[in-house]
């Protein structure tokens, strides 16, 4: 079983289709996710595009709008496993995108009460 890999933001790269898939190899996941992403937002995705190996993965794949996420970019600037353990927390990116009340946020809260593994 695989670690659960929490993002910057709370969400749970782990639990992404696109993550999934990607570290599964299942390129008919990873098309069909690139077509209905493509029709949806009216772009033209390819596979590539729809592959991810995580926010917290300095190198490799990440989708879309992860290189360029504020949030990702700022916890690596930071070097801090994520937002939960910045002493910033919760800053206006945070405010604005994990707002109180969505499962990512009570992950983040989750893990800020919880000890932090070299405490």
């Amino acid at each position: 079983m695989t670690e659960k890999m929490v993002a910057y933001c709370g969400l749970i790269c782990t639990d992404c289709d696109a993550y999934v898939a990607t570290q599964a190899e299942d390129m008919v996941a990873l098309e069909k996710m690139a077509r209905e992403t493509s029709a949806q937002f009216e772009m033209e995705l390819t596979i590539a595009d729809a592959m991810c190996d995580g926010c917290l993965a300095i190198t490799g794949r990440q989708i879309g709008y992860c290189l360029e996420c504020a949030i990702r970019l700022c916890g690596i600037q930071k070097h801090v496993e994520n937002c939960a353990r910045c002493d910033g927390y919760p800053c206006g990116k945070i405010e604005a995108f994990s707002k109180p009340g969505t499962t990512h946020r009570a992950t983040l809260e989750a893990l800020r009460a919880s000890p932090h593994p070299t405490d």
